[in-house]
């Protein structure tokens, strides 16, 4: 069984920066395909950013490219995600996903049906 554990979040003012961290146990990491997705309160949960078994092979929801950055680190199982120039628009639980093995070395899901894993969650509170 695996088991994913967000970290990182907090309130910070707009145009900070956070770094929330995923922790994965139970399977091997490496083989992983990872992903971040967001909640608002209200909404509907929504795709953030993924990243492949291949560590460069990365895919950003248009809302986050050019201001998020995910990447992992299979030596600590852990993937994180760099947010930069936070928005009040960005504030909602993030929740850290995965799949155990990975399909293939380039595969990015971009679904929420397509992670069979799921952390509980931490919530990012951006303040303008």
């Amino acid at each position: 069984q695996v088991q994913l554990v967000e970290s990182g979040g907090g309130l910070v003012q707009a145009g900070g920066s956070l770094r929330l961290s995923c922790e994965a146990s139970g399977r091997t990491f490496s083989s992983s395909a990872m992903g971040w997705f967001r909640q608002a309160p209200g909404k509907e949960r929504e795709f953030v950013a993924a990243i492949a078994w291949s560590p460069r092979t990365t895919y950003y929801a248009a809302s986050v490219k050019g201001r998020f950055t995910i990447s992992r680190d299979n030596t600590k199982n852990t993937v994180y995600l760099q947010m930069n120039s936070l928005k009040p628009e960005d504030t909602a639980v993030y929740y850290c996903a995965g799949i155990f093995p990975s399909g293939s070395y380039y595969y990015i899901p971009k679904r929420i049906d397509e992670y069979d894993y799921w952390g509980q969650g931490t919530q990012v509170t951006v303040s303008s």
